[in-house]
């Protein structure tokens, strides 16, 4: 017969099993939204009252507001509906809502997120700098920067506190409408306009919902591979909007096949025409960190080189950081994004404005 130790081993071994499995079960039921407010709606509006009336006049500045102007532009409306995707360790939470662009009529999600600077008191009347964050592959009503192991938004939360980046609300848009095609971040004729839903309706959706920057010193992209193409082109395209642009392993010439017969609207989206035109122009001054691993195609890596050889001059500041052993991934881009490409944009663009001491 056994006796009292057997029995004691047989109930705890079944009783150690479950707590392990629980703790390893614990992340996934947690992201599915079984112990979380996964899907749960969520507003940002509450953190907007500080600064003034939501809203408020066309301009989007406060009702009220008089003497000098502001640099800080209030959120416009209306207020979009969002529901929360995740919550970072610290309480900030990565929001989601469905939206239609005014400009170009196309219909995506966008995802968002604000640091926890962005609630604070001493910043309650600051705007604040917007990062778009643009995904590799389809990025079909999807966008890998919302969370999981990247940890897009946690590394900016310790990269402010190092003082290597700029506290940015940043904003994960659909890239692209369907898995078919890449359409370059262009508005290619005929098909769906993904420029203007990126450089306008994009922007659109943030001014209406966030305290922004009015400057465009308060805008930028960043984007791997055929997002990153999408952003330089943004930024190059639409200098007076757009600052700024972190383009890691992108590429440097459209080549979607929808560009078939269209060859001047396709010269009209190329990152070189661009460049040239700007500095012709001799500004505004743009500011292009790239950076790609030293293991990734070679195609990429000279073109990124070359590009940088013939058009880093006048109005058009690069910077490139190389990431030895690297390959075209988004996990090798994000460590590489904190040792000096996210620290160079920083130092070109505007930050929030806390308020005196009193």
């Amino acid at each position: 017969m056994p006796g009292p130790g057997s029995r004691k081993k047989r109930w705890i071994v079944p009783v150690v099993a479950l707590v392990a499995l629980g703790l390893l079960g614990w992340p996934v039921l947690h992201y599915l939204g079984v112990f979380s407010d996964k899907g749960d709606p969520v507003s940002f509006a509450q953190a907007n009252k500080g600064g003034g009336k939501q809203g408020g006049g066309a301009d989007g500045q406060a009702g009220g507001q008089s003497g000098e102007e502001s640099r800080t532009l209030m959120p416009t409306g209306p207020e979009a509906k969002f529901t929360v995707e995740s919550t970072l360790g610290d309480g900030t939470k990565i929001a989601k809502t469905k939206y239609q662009g005014q400009k170009s009529g196309f219909t995506g999600n966008v995802w968002v997120w604000a640091p926890k600077e962005y609630y604070e008191k001493q910043y309650e009347k600051s705007g604040f700098p917007v990062l778009i964050a643009l995904p590799g592959g389809d990025g079909a009503q999807t966008n890998y920067w919302i969370g999981g192991d990247l940890a897009l938004q946690a590394n900016i939360s310790t990269w402010v506190k190092e003082g290597k980046s700029l506290p940015f609300v940043v904003v994960m848009p659909t890239l692209n409408p369907n898995r078919k095609f890449y359409y370059d971040g262009s508005d290619i004729p005929d098909q769906p306009k993904m420029g203007t839903w990126l450089t306008e309706d994009v922007p659109d959706l943030v001014k209406a919902n966030f305290r922004t920057l009015k400057s465009r010193d308060g805008w930028a992209f960043m984007g791997s591979s055929s997002g990153g193409f999408a952003g330089l082109k943004a930024v190059l395209k639409h200098p007076d909007k757009f600052k700024a642009v972190i383009a890691s392993g992108p590429d440097i010439v459209p080549d979607s096949p929808l560009w078939k017969g269209h060859e001047q609207e396709k010269a009209e989206n190329n990152p070189k025409v661009l460049a040239q035109r700007l500095i012709d122009a001799k500004g505004p001054d743009v500011y292009l960190a790239f950076q790609y691993g030293t293991a990734e195609d070679p195609l990429t890596i000279s073109q990124v080189d070359q590009f940088r050889s013939q058009y880093d001059k006048g109005p058009v500041h690069t910077m490139l950081k190389k990431i030895p052993g690297g390959k075209h991934n988004a996990r090798t881009y994000v460590p590489g994004l904190g040792q000096g490409p996210m620290e160079w944009i920083s130092k070109q663009m505007e930050g929030p404005t806390p308020a005196p001491a009193s």
